[in-house]
């Protein structure tokens, strides 16, 4: 078995290496958006560039489980070596995409990468850093998100506008380059050779199982109906992959996801709470930039620092919860989360209309700090409960349920934010009625039309904040669940005796 060295005097190089592999996914999450316009208008295919992200977000996800499992048997430092080396490569062959297949090919490698990163970077700081340093740690990691949130999209937009929307996925080469150089020469892991049972089939349906359904909440709503024939084949087809992954890990002697997963109270409540939390994240983030623009008049960089607001409430809140963890126990700070997340959500809609600016990115500092302490204790503790042999499962099953979560959210909040404009169209007065789009999808564009009248324009952007109100009410109410869901995990996490090791050996390590 291999065993991460706590005892490295350089853990703070290794930490650096950790924040640039996730600056790699990071940044890929913000810094493509903003040059959308410049690839269409190079490479065509406006009609598929939606996959861009799409394809990107699913490589993701569904390998996400089956490295965490990976970087049990094999050790951390090879599969996040793999996978930096797949992202960069995926980068490099992105920047000579000849037309839109091509990019949406490359953008699924580098998702592929991406995956290996996301598993294996919070397990890693739960290898090298005791249980009251985790906090910290993930504060820090969590601070990338938020570096990405401002720096993203001002890069892309440079590029984008001064140079070629190529670099945009080039300028991953050295900050990648630094990450694996710090990795190979200052991480060490010390093996014990055994021969494992890699379990293939339950790889293989995870992954098929996985895909069938984010591609039917990608699609669903989008490409057609949530209740027509190809949603329901394709959810119908997502049951039984379902039901076969299920069969396949209770037969595997190594299965990429075990069942104890979700027989532990500790393990299912924190999954199941942390999935939320993933749904909860999808409304602002999707919507509220639209709000800020169409109803609030903020120009795109404006509204993309408001919402970056929520990153960094998050990475403050991280580094703070791991005191407040020690002190009350794992449920009991992720249960503050759950309050400030419901805070963060109702008071949005006690805010005075038109809402100011400065009172919305406090309320999604807000919303963000409720982030931090819900996901860092949740993950710190799940990781808490298990050693080394089986921190890779823990915490690629914790990362999976958020980003599934967020898949969902995507498809529930798209649901609820097109059907409140939907009504508000319909409702429409004869004065305004006749320059109302037909569809959801033509709003702003008739918003943002120079023949659109005042009054149209005032019951469109009506439209528009009643719809955010929706699903900011929608949130709260999600937000209560998580709240109840975490009553499922025991007040106090048990502690594996391998922790007390562990811990031992990184605070001595942390005087080095």
């Amino acid at each position: 078995m291999a065993r991460t060295d706590t005892r490295t005097p350089r853990r703070g190089l290794i930490l650096l290496a950790l924040m640039c592999t996730m600056m790699l996914a990071a940044m890929d999450t913000t810094i493509v958006s903003t040059a959308i316009p410049q690839i269409v208008a190079d490479l065509g295919g406006f009609s598929l560039f939606s996959w861009v992200f799409s394809i990107y977000l699913l490589a993701q996800t569904v390998t996400i489980p089956v490295y965490g499992k990976l970087s049990d048997l094999y050790g951390r430092k090879p599969v996040l070596i793999a996978g930096t080396v797949i992202f960069i490569l995926g980068s490099v062959l992105s920047s000579v995409s000849w037309n839109m297949v091509a990019l949406i090919g490359f953008r699924g490698l580098q998702g592929l990468g991406a995956g290996a990163i996301m598993a294996t970077v919070s397990t890693l700081a739960g290898d090298l850093y005791s249980v009251r340093e985790r906090g910290a740690v993930q504060g820090w990691l969590s601070s990338v998100w938020g570096i990405a949130a401002v720096t993203g999209p001002l890069l892309g937009g440079f590029f984008a506008e001064y140079a070629s929307w190529r670099w945009i996925f080039l300028i991953n080469l050295p900050i990648g380059a630094l990450a694996l150089g710090l990795i190979m020469a200052f991480l060490h892991e010390r093996f014990e050779p055994r021969a494992p049972q890699i379990d293939y089939a339950g790889a293989l349906l995870i992954l098929l199982a996985g895909s069938v359904l984010m591609f039917g909440l990608l699609q669903g709503g989008q490409s057609w109906d949530w209740l027509s024939w190809p949603s329901v084949a394709i959810f119908a087809l997502g049951a039984v992959l379902i039901a076969l992954t299920v069969r396949a890990e209770r037969r595997a002697p190594q299965p990429i996801m075990p069942g104890w997963l979700w027989r532990m109270p500790v393990l299912a409540g924190a999954n199941l709470a942390v999935a939320g939390m993933g749904l909860v994240m999808m409304a602002p983030s999707s919507y509220l930039p639209t709000f800020l623009q169409s109803v609030l008049g903020m120009g795109a960089i404006g509204a993309g620092l408001v919402l970056s607001c929520t990153s960094l409430g998050w990475p403050l809140a991280s580094a703070m919860s791991g005191r407040l963890y020690m002190r009350l126990g794992f449920r009991d700070t992720a249960l503050i989360g759950a309050v400030l997340m419901f805070a963060g959500s109702a008071g949005f809609l006690l805010l005075p209309s038109p809402q100011p600016v400065w009172a919305v990115a406090l309320d999604q500092a807000l919303l963000g700090a409720g982030f931090g302490f819900l996901s860092t204790p949740l993950l710190v503790g799940a990781q808490s409960v298990v050693g080394w042999a089986g921190r890779g499962v823990v915490t690629g099953s914790n990362m999976f349920a958020r980003y599934l979560g967020q898949s969902l959210g995507a498809a529930l909040f798209g649901a609820v934010f097109n059907a409140a404009i939907a009504g508000r169209l319909a409702q429409a007065p004869d004065a305004v009625a006749g320059e109302m789009p037909d569809n959801v999808n033509a709003v702003i564009d008739v918003l943002h039309g120079a023949a659109t009248s005042e009054p149209a324009r005032d019951w469109l952007r009506a439209s528009i904040d009643l719809a955010n109100d929706r699903l900011f009410l929608g949130m709260a109410g999600l937000s209560v669940l998580v709240f109840l869901t975490l009553f499922i995990a025991p007040r106090h996490f048990p502690l594996h005796e391998e922790e007390e090791t562990d811990a031992a050996d990184a605070v001595r390590a942390a005087g080095d």
